[in-house]
């Protein structure tokens, strides 16, 4: 161990160098050799064994440090990424149908109604009947789910189509909760907010006391990198597995989802702004493409992705993303082309 001393006297070294090892400052004291793999046994079982059964190529215990981002490098190649990101929307509440439920009941904590249990359990099957025409025999789901009474009840009975084999785990994700509009709300206050937010702009209005679209932007950009990483390390296949036909299952909030595609897709301000809402149990399905992108052309027509919202660009940049390849970019992105309007001369599609 390096040591540095603080003065150059022979008394005061001697003085140190005599002092019982317990009462010695930090810097003069031997410390004990921290093993980061101890936890896993030996270092030639922390390099043979991983939770996803393949071989890790380093000894600091953190899988993702194993897995190789580029390829044709000589480490261990990325898992299977999954076959489906599905979105899905809570079912109705006790709020969407009585709006006085915010004044006395705190947002977290409002329940489905009977019709949105119903909602939920009708969504999943739709799920599993989707999932089952794959013809895969080792499918299975994973969850993240919003912490709010509703989400998590969507779940519970969403996840009655599955039987526990069919189900690889789930998490709570507070980063995909509900926009926070500001604890107890005042009815007539929330219906002049949300008339303000109108007329300011549905993204960057911030409720008092509360959030603004952009402030859940923020939070879910943290959400899609910690998602992103457990997709490339494979965290959702069970142990020894390595399947290409895992489906996760977002379950949260209308205007969460909204904005985690608009995230996910680099969608505009103002192409979020022209998004409809979710109805309640309904779902939006990224599919993986041919390239190994995620497309929302795979799963939906033209006419359902309208209705939601996607304009003429958006729609020419999901046929894009189903054939393209990770990593790569459009570099003849119609949304580039349409907002200089001098690239019309060019003679470039807009």
């Amino acid at each position: 161990m390096c040591e540095s001393r603080p003065l150059n006297s022979q008394s005061m070294v001697a003085t140190l160098t005599s002092t019982p090892p317990s009462f010695l400052p930090l810097w003069r004291r031997k410390l004990p050799t921290f093993n980061p793999t101890q936890c896993l046994g030996t270092g030639k079982e922390a390099l043979e064994i991983s939770s996803n059964g393949y071989i890790k190529t380093n000894t600091t215990g953190f899988p993702e440090k194993g897995i190789s981002t580029r390829p044709g490098t000589s480490s261990t190649p990325r898992p299977p990424r999954p076959r489906r990101i599905i979105l899905v929307r809570h079912g109705e509440s006790e709020g969407n149908v009585d709006e006085t439920v915010y004044t006395r009941v705190p947002d977290p904590k409002i329940d489905l109604t009977e019709k949105g249990k119903a909602e939920a359990e009708e969504c999943g099957w739709r799920i599993r009947e989707m999932i089952e025409k794959d013809g895969a025999n080792d499918w299975k789901v994973y969850f993240y789910v919003s912490p709010y009474k509703r989400t998590l009840e969507t779940l519970r009975h969403l996840g009655l189509a599955f039987e526990r084999s069919r189900i690889s785990g789930m998490r709570e994700e507070p980063r995909i909760r509900e926009q926070d509009f500001g604890n107890f709300q005042d009815r007539e206050k929330m219906r002049l907010d949300k008339a303000l937010r109108l007329r300011y702009g549905r993204f960057f209005y911030r409720f008092p006391n509360g959030e603004s679209a952009a402030d859940v932007y923020d939070r879910i950009t943290g959400f899609r990198e910690t998602l992103k990483a457990d997709i490339d390390i494979g965290r959702f296949q069970p142990p020894g597995e390595q399947s290409p036909n895992v489906n996760l299952i977002i379950v949260s909030h209308g205007l969460a989802l909204r904005v985690f595609l608009m995230r996910w897709y680099k969608w505009t301000v103002q192409q979020f702004e022209g998004l409809n809402n979710m109805g309640n149990g309904n779902l939006i399905v990224m599919q993986k493409g041919y390239g190994g992108r995620y497309s929302l052309s795979m799963h939906h027509n033209e006419e359902e992705l309208r209705e939601f919202g996607l304009t003429d660009e958006m729609l020419i940049d999901q046929e894009w993303q189903k054939t393209a390849r990770i990593g790569e970019l459009n570099y003849d992105c119609p949304m580039v082309n349409s907002f200089f309007p001098h690239f019309e001369d060019e003679g470039c599609i807009t």
